[in-house]
């Protein structure tokens, strides 16, 4: 679910696709006039009203920082003086000055899929973006037929006949006219505020060349969906925070844990910038043997090259997780294997850096083997740390992935 403690009783789905009536148990996540704050669970039978005040009780407890934070952001206020409730009544006529973005979906064979993220994706609030739909190796034509069928004249359709995830977003952004280019996943339903909460984000600085954000998901239905939400999930936060070489963290690892910066199905970037970087390595991403890491190496690149990275909370797209322990255990050896490719591939474009990552490897390792530490007491806790060993091995497998993209994609290339 979707709440706002500004809009006392109403619950949305995520994606804004409407307003409904739950009782019995929800997960919620807590807004303040817009802003996310976090997730929260709790149960009440009375009905909808009652299950609203317990889920808005938790949110004063559990979120009680955030809450504070926002409050105390409240009545200081923008620079301008205005309250938040003005602000964002202000923001149309702020943004019709703003550039176009496009925004790219790869997808293949989930035309379904596809369509709910289509359809959220045209409720969004920004004046002007476009859509493209990169088709990467698909087995028939179901997902042209939707696009041409549904939603023609609205969403651009690319075909794209070698498989790989970084090289259907090459392909997006070789099209894109946008000065921003947006990438979310086929699985996703998207905010529709997403697109102004990047746009916004890229406008306060011009050294941002990369803004991600929060992903959180669109239903726990499962054992295995709850799983991966104890893992990990794709949550980053839900406090604003940036990287940059000028002024880097505390972190011994930086800048090479790329995977603390955001995710793929939630990341935009400066068109020119990313031109400029020649793009995503086609020798990773899902449907090549890297397995992914192609949003990984791409975050890396451009902190590298001197620009900034910004994660930015209230940009966000709900996560369809995948339903099934097997499903979702691919999942985890797939992430591990893109990790392990995304380093392989920063070390062969960037040699110099390679005393730099041996001497924070240790530390990495150490952080690893440690990340399951916590979870004992939950009663997912095995198969977390079953899906934590997963994807350690996929990290040893991702070196060769990587190589092994490489040569295949100069067969491709030929």
């Amino acid at each position: 679910m979707d709440i706002d403690l500004a809009r006392p009783g109403e619950f949305r789905l995520p994606g804004d696709r409407g307003q409904v009536r739950p009782q019995g148990q929800a997960r919620a996540l807590v807004r303040m006039h817009g802003r996310p704050l976090g997730m929260v669970s709790a149960a009440d039978t009375s009905g909808p009203d009652g299950l609203w005040r317990a889920l808005a009780g938790a949110a004063h407890v559990e979120l009680a920082g955030q809450l504070a934070r926002h409050r105390a952001e409240e009545r200081t206020g923008p620079d301008d003086g205005a309250t938040e409730e003005q602000w964002r009544a202000d923001r149309p006529q702020a943004l019709d000055r703003t550039p176009v973005i496009s925004v790219i979906v790869a997808t293949r064979d989930r035309p379904e899929k596809l369509r709910r993220c289509l359809q959220t994706l045209l409720r969004s609030q920004y004046p002007e973006f476009e859509i493209i739909v990169v088709d990467n190796a698909p087995a028939d034509g179901a997902t042209e037929a939707l696009v041409r069928r549904d939603f023609t004249g609205r969403v651009r359709y690319v075909h794209d006949p070698v498989a790989g995830l970084a090289r259907a977003h090459n392909l997006g952004l070789a099209k894109a006219r946008g000065s921003v280019v947006a990438f979310t996943d086929d699985d996703t339903l998207v905010d529709p505020g997403w697109l102004s909460a990047l746009a916004e984000t890229f406008a306060r600085d011009t050294r941002i060349g990369c803004v991600t954000g929060l992903i959180v998901p669109a239903e726990l239905e499962t054992p295995a969906q709850n799983a991966l939400e104890l893992q990990g999930g794709f949550a980053k936060g839900y406090v604003a925070r940036s990287w940059s070489l000028i002024d880097p963290p505390a972190d011994p690892l930086f800048p090479f844990t790329a995977g603390r910066f955001g995710s793929g199905a939630n990341m935009a970037f400066r068109t020119d910038v990313l031109r400029a970087l020649g793009g995503f390595d086609p020798a990773t991403g899902a449907g090549t043997p890297g397995r992914g890491g192609d949003d990984l190496l791409a975050f890396f690149e451009i902190l590298t090259a001197g620009h900034t990275l910004t994660y930015q909370p209230s940009a966000i797209v709900w996560h369809c997780h995948r339903r099934t322990r097997d499903a979702i255990a691919a999942q985890a050896f797939g992430y591990g294997a893109g990790l392990g490719a995304y380093l392989t591939g920063a070390l062969l474009r960037n040699p110099r850096l390679l005393p730099a990552l041996l001497r924070r490897l240790p530390r990495g390792i150490r952080y690893a083997m440690t990340r399951s530490r916590d979870r004992g007491a939950h009663p997912e806790a095995e198969w977390s740390r079953r899906l934590a060993l997963l994807e350690a091995r996929g990290m040893v497998y991702g070196p060769c992935g990587y190589l092994r993209g490489r040569l295949t994609g100069a067969d491709a290339g030929s």
